[in-house]
C-alpha cells in the first residue's frame, strides 16, 4: 500500500465521461476541478450535474446532505492550468484523440508536476500518452464506464513504466468512488474496449447482413445470455462516433477483424450518433428509448 494521499482532483473535460468523473469525485469527498476549453460545456456539465445529484436524492439513492457536500466540493476552472493548481491527481477525460490528449496532458503536467496523472481513454495507448509527459512514471489509465455515476466499473491500466504508486493511488481513488477497480496491462483496447467492440461489431454486421432487427439482436444478448443492455443499444448509449474511432484504432493495432462496418460509417456521417444525437439503430428522446 502506498502513504500517498489524495485530497484534490482536477477533471480535464466536461464532456458526458468528464462530468460524471467530477461528480464522484465530488461525491466521495474529494475536492474537485472541473474545466474544459469551451466554456459553454463547462456551464452545460455543472447544470446536468445538479440535475444527476437532484434525480438521485429523488430516488432515495442519494442523501440531502451528500448532495450538498458534493456540490461545496466540486468547483471549476477557465483553463487546466488553473484547475490543476495544487491538484493530487488529474484526470484527462477529452475527445478520443491522441494528439489532444497529450496536448492537454502536457500544459497540465507542466503547471503541476508533482501531480499523478490519469487518462481516461478508452482504447488509446496509455505508453503513447505517458512518453509523450515529462515523467512517464506517474502516468496510468483510469477507464471509467458512461454513465459513471451509475456504472460500477473502472479499469485501471497500467504501461511498463508506470510506477507501483501510480496504479495504487489509482485504484485506492477508484475504489473510494465507489468503484471495483481491475488491474489491466497497455494493450489495445485494454480488456473491456476489446471485448465490447467485437460484440457490437459483430452485431453490425448482423444488421448490416439482414440477420434480425436491432430489437431481436438486443433481446438475444439480455435474455439468451443475461447482458443487461442489447450490444446495440450500448452503441447508441456510448455514441456510434466513438465506437467507430476505437473500431478504426483496433483495426490498425490488432488486425482486420475489427475493421468498423460499412453500416456503422453510415451512420456517422449522417449524423445519427445514438442518444446524443436523438437517433443511432434506435430513436431516443431525453436520453430515453421512444421507436
Amino acid at each position: 500500500m502506498t502513504n500517498v494521499q489524495i485530497h484534490t482532483i482536477a477533471v480535464l473535460g466536461a464532456g458526458t465521461m468528464g462530468r460524471g468523473i467530477a461528480q464522484v469525485a465530488a461525491q466521495a469527498g474529494f475536492r474537485t476541478r472541473l474545466t474544459d476549453a469551451i466554456p459553454a460545456a463547462l456551464d452545460a456539465a455543472m447544470d446536468k450535474i445538479r440535475t444527476g445529484l437532484d434525480r438521485a436524492v429523488d430516488k432515495g439513492k442519494l442523501d440531502d446532505a451528500t448532495r450538498t457536500r458534493a456540490l461545496e466540493n466540486l468547483t471549476t476552472a477557465g483553463d487546466a492550468t488553473t484547475a490543476v493548481e495544487g491538484a493530487d491527481l488529474m484526470i484527462e477525460a477529452v475527445p478520443e484523440r491522441l494528439e489532444l490528449k497529450t496536448e492537454v496532458l502536457s500544459e497540465a503536467a507542466r503547471a503541476a508536476p508533482g501531480a499523478w496523472i490519469a487518462s481516461n481513454t478508452s482504447s488509446l495507448s496509455i505508453a503513447a500518452i505517458a512518453m509523450a509527459l515529462p515523467d512517464p512514471s506517474r502516468v496510468v489509465g483510469m477507464h471509467f464506464f458512461n454513465p459513471v455515476p451509475a456504472m460500477k466499473l473502472c479499469e485501471v491500466v497500467h504501461h511498463a513504466r508506470t510506477a507501483p504508486e501510480a496504479v495504487e493511488v489509482a485504484r485506492t481513488v477508484a475504489e473510494r468512488m465507489g468503484k471495483t477497480a481491475i488491474l489491466v496491462k497497455d494493450a489495445p483496447g485494454f480488456a473491456s474496449s476489446r471485448l465490447g467492440i467485437a460484440l457490437g461489431m459483430e452485431a453490425i454486421r448482423m444488421v448490416e447482413a439482414g440477420v434480425a432487427t436491432p430489437a431481436d439482436i438486443d433481446t438475444a444478448m439480455k435474455l439468451g445470455y443475461g447482458h443487461p443492455m442489447g450490444p446495440l443499444e450500448l452503441t447508441d448509449l456510448v455514441g456510434l462516433d466513438v465506437r467507430l474511432a476505437i473500431a478504426e484504432y483496433l483495426a490498425t493495432t490488432l488486425g482486420e477483424r475489427f475493421r468498423p462496418p460499412a453500416l456503422l460509417v453510415e451512420k456517422v456521417k449522417d449524423g445519427k450518433l445514438g442518444t446524443k444525437s436523438g437517433e443511432g439503430f434506435y430513436r431516443w428522446k431525453d436520453g430515453k428509448r421512444v421507436g
